[in-house]
Formats: structure tokens, C-alpha cells, sequence
């Protein structure tokens, strides 16, 4: 009887203005896998299609992320990946900032988890996510769902929840051209000044504060100095857009590297928020999505 596992995970934005590299957020967004085991004799090689957005850019060789996931974690494990059919169904767009490399590595560790080794800890499965991503700030919330902070400790990977009230929303500015996430790191400056330190931990600080429900201090709570100037200096619309929205006194940040952007909102403030952003964008290739934050993270099921 073919054997079946189903593996979804949530898009993320990370850094959430100025918890870089720590601070991360599931949306309500999702990317989806379906993997086919057939263990009849003489089953074809290990295949995979890909559908939904953007699908045409995604690899779908050895070299695919969930793939390499996968064989990662049967590595670990010191296990044999049988031969499957993978079916990944694109929810959110690539290079955007969005987490979509981290989704493709989540997918790819839960499924070959429930394949090969279901008691494997969630800390291992972090552990090989941030390997796979090279740090955690997207991964952590895609496998655990809302918000998260991470940190590393003694060589190994730590993540949190932090509590992150009902009524937050978000809206998501997703720009029309990408930006690869290493080409963006290639941009920020190796060091920073004392100012702008202090600056980035005291609005840090405010993070857990600001999600759990005092809105009034989402505005500071996501204004950074330390990795977005370097960044917009290369994205003119966007720092023209984030200067607009947060202008009006709207929680808007780079969502990850960029060149997208994420704004944080009371729920009863959305309506307001989506209208003012549709018409900042209109015309101009930029698209906005309303969100909900996902309480939930990656998961997966099997069935026959």
C-alpha cells in the first residue's frame, strides 16, 4: 500500500526591524509537500514536481533544498533514503523575504523525519534547519509557529516563543523583483558604531513587549539603524515606501533581507493600513497581502 506523508510550513519574516539574525515571525502563508513512498519492487527514482508560484524558478534535481534537507537528515540519522515522489505546491513567492529557503528546508527535514526517524528531537531538527539556512531567525518560528527569538549557546542552536497577542496582524508589501538573501548580506558593513548598538538593543528590547499587546510601542519596537540603511541604500522604492508607511506612524520593516516589507498592526487598524498601502503601491508592480500571524508552525502527517 503506497505510503504518504504530508509536510506544510508557514512563510516567515525575520529580524522584525532590530532583532537581527534572532527575531522571527510565522505567517498565516504556506508552502506545502506531499511525498509519495511506493515500496513495490522496480519503483521509479526519486522524483519531483513543482507547482504553484513561481514554480518555474525551483530546481527540482539533486540540488532542490528540500531534497538536500532530506538527505541531511538521513545523514544524521545514519539512514537510507528509500526512493519517493515529492509534490511541493509553492504558497509564497522566492526571494522576497519572506523565509522561503527556510520553509523548503523545514519541509524537507519533517518529511524525511517521518520517514526515517519520528522521535528525533524538535532541537535536532532546529539544529540541521539553521545548518541548512546558517541561522535560525527563520527556521525557529517556521517550526514552532508565532513568534520566536533565537540564539546560539555553547555551539549549540536556542529558540523561544514570546507571546504575541490575538489581535496582531500584518501586511505584507511584497515587492515586484527579488533579492537573493546572500546578496543582501553582502551589503552590510563589517562594523557598526557604539550608537547604533545601543540603538538596536534598546529597540530590541521592546520586541516581546510590543507583541504581546502594547501596541503603542510597535513603532520604536521595529525602527533599526543597524542592517536596513546599508540595505535600502540599494532599494531606493523600498526605503521610500518604508519612510511613507512608518511616516504615518505604521510598524513597517524590511520582512527578512528584503526588498519586501512587513508592517505590524492592532487588527482594528488593518482596514486603515491596507487602503493607505494599496494606494502607495499602486501601479507599481507591488502587491499587498493582509496576514494573519500563524499560532502554529510546520507539521507533518502520514497516511496511507
Amino acid at each position: 500500500m503506497t505510503a504518504r506523508i504530508h509536510v506544510q510550513a508557514p512563510a516567515t519574516s525575520a529580524n522584525l526591524g532590530p532583532g537581527f539574525d534572532t527575531a522571527g515571525l510565522a505567517l498565516d502563508w504556506w508552502d506545502r509537500l506531499e511525498l509519495i513512498l511506493d515500496p513495490a519492487p522496480g519503483a521509479a527514482l526519486t522524483s519531483m514536481q513543482v507547482t504553484g508560484e513561481q514554480a518555474e524558478l525551483i530546481p527540482t534535481g539533486a540540488g532542490n533544498l528540500v531534497r538536500r534537507a532530506m538527505a541531511r537528515l538521513a545523514e544524521r540519522v545514519d539512514a537510507d533514503l528509500p526512493e519517493v515522489h515529492l509534490s511541493l505546491v509553492k504558497g509564497f513567492p522566492l526571494g522576497r523575504g519572506f523565509g522561503s529557503s527556510a520553509a523548503a528546508a523545514v519541509l524537507g527535514l519533517l518529511a524525511a523525519r517521518a520517514l526515517l526517524a519520528p522521535g528525533l528531537p524538535v532541537a535536532e531538527v532546529l539544529d540541521l534547519a539553521t545548518e541548512l539556512e546558517g541561522h535560525p531567525d527563520n527556521v525557529a518560528p517556521c517550526l514552532a509557529g508565532g513568534a520566536t527569538l533565537s540564539w546560539r549557546e555553547g555551539g549549540l542552536v536556542r529558540s523561544r516563543r514570546v507571546a504575541v497577542h490575538p489581535d496582531l496582524v500584518a501586511l505584507a508589501l511584497v515587492a515586484p523583483e527579488a533579492m537573493p538573501t546572500r546578496e543582501a548580506r553582502r551589503l552590510l558593513p563589517e562594523r557598526v558604531p557604539f550608537a547604533d548598538a545601543a540603538h538596536t538593543a534598546s529597540r530590541a528590547a521592546l520586541l516581546p513587549l510590543a507583541l504581546a499587546g502594547e501596541f503603542d510601542l510597535l513603532l520604536p519596537a521595529t525602527d533599526d539603524v543597524l542592517h536596513q540603511p546599508p540595505r535600502l541604500a540599494r532599494a531606493p522604492g523600498t526605503a521610500a515606501l518604508l519612510g511613507l508607511l512608518r511616516a504615518r506612524g505604521h510598524a513597517a520593516f524590511l520582512s527578512g533581507a528584503g526588498p519586501s516589507l512587513l508592517v505590524l498592526a492592532p487588527r482594528p487598524g488593518l482596514g486603515e493600513l491596507r487602503a493607505f498601502a494599496g494606494e502607495a503601491v499602486e501601479g507599481s508592480g507591488w502587491r499587498v497581502e493582509a496576514l494573519e500571524v500563524s499560532r502554529s508552525g510546520a507539521e507533518a502527517t502520514a497516511t496511507t
